[in-house]
Formats: C-alpha cells, sequence, structure tokens
C-alpha cells in the first residue's frame, strides 16, 4: 500500500462525510500507528550521541513475546498480532533512521534535551501498545472485511492528516500498515 504524499480522500470527493464514515472503522487503529510514530521523535532524542543502538534485538522481543501473550487472552492471533507489532516496530525504526540522518545533516536541528527512555518514553509506548491491542480487537470486523485495503488507505491518510505528519512520519505510517489486512489476524481457536 503506498500513501505517500496522500490527501485525505475527502479533498478528492464531494463527499467527505462519506469517506470519513468509510475510514472510521480504522481510523482507530492508524490514528495509534501515527501517535506512536510521533513517539519515535523522543525514542530518537533518547537515544542520538548514545551508545543506546535503534536496533534493539532483545527489547524488541520482549514487547512482540508480550504482545503474542497479550494478544491470546484477547482472542486474537499470537503470531499475526505480532506481525502488526513488527511493523510497528520497524517503522519506529525507520523514523529514528531519517532522524538521525536529518540531525546529522543539519546539527543546529538536533534535539536539545534527551527524555528520559525508561521512565518518560516507554511509559507512553506502553500506553499505545495496550490501546492497539484493544483496537486491533475492536476493529476485527474492519480488519477481516473485503473492504479492509482501500479503507485502511483512507483510515491511514485522515490519520496522517489529522496528525500533521511530515514525510518522513507519513514513510513510517506506510510501513506501519501491512499486516492490519492480511486477514490473519482473525480470532484465535
Amino acid at each position: 500500500m503506498s500513501f505517500a504524499g496522500a490527501a485525505p480522500a475527502a479533498a478528492h470527493t464531494s463527499a467527505p462525510v462519506r469517506a470519513a464514515s468509510v475510514a472510521s472503522g480504522l481510523t482507530p487503529l492508524t490514528d495509534l500507528f501515527a501517535e506512536r510514530l510521533l513517539v519515535a521523535d523522543k525514542v530518537a532524542a533518547a537515544k542520538y550521541g548514545t551508545d543506546k543502538p535503534i536496533d534493539d534485538p532483545v527489547r524488541e522481543q520482549q514487547i512482540l513475546d508480550d504482545v503474542a501473550a497479550r494478544a491470546t487472552a484477547l482472542g486474537l492471533d499470537p503470531a499475526a498480532t505480532q506481525a502488526v507489532f513488527r511493523d510497528q516496530i520497524e517503522a519506529n525504526k525507520l523514523v529514528q533512521r531519517g532522524l538521525y540522518a536529518r540531525w546529522d545533516a543539519h546539527p543546529e536541528e538536533r534535539p536539545t534535551e534527551r527524555p528520559d527512555l525508561v521512565k518518560e518514553v516507554r511509559p507512553v509506548l506502553d500506553r499505545i501498545t495496550t490501546q492497539l491491542l484493544d483496537a486491533l480487537k475492536d476493529t476485527q470486523p474492519a480488519r477481516t472485511s473485503p473492504s479492509c485495503e482501500p479503507r485502511l488507505y483512507v483510515a491511514a491518510a485522515w490519520s496522517a492528516y489529522g496528525h500533521e505528519l511530515d514525510l518522513l512520519h507519513l514513510k513510517g505510517l506506510q510501513r506501519a500498515v501491512p499486516s492490519v489486512c492480511a486477514g490473519a489476524l482473525s480470532p484465535a481457536p
């Protein structure tokens, strides 16, 4: 799915309410993806110029193991839920790498404060993780619908617009969505 540079569907139709209605089933999910991507700025600021790498396989596996266990409790397929969160992690790293490159090229744009990754940033990510798991459960009918992909496209465009994502974060959002409509997120047997 590609929506780089996309405007919300309402900009291209005479029925903006209908476009918003089509997207509404998945917009809570894509809004959380966008929110999580904006937190990547704080993650990058916390790590930039330190020995903390962008890639943290141990932490990433902890997150994936946690969401698999929580998915099972919610009646979601754990492997499919892990795939969605793997996409979130990769999208977040894409944004972090982009910010590092920007800050290396333009030192005047580097963050002036370093947020505490453990005390300030991870609690926000943990809250979003819980909300994402709930949203995955709540959006089950929309995600398994044959119209999921076009609805996801519209929802992502609305979220990008509503969160005023720049090109880097828009690319992150594009990376965050591939597993949403895979049909693999059906309830666990």
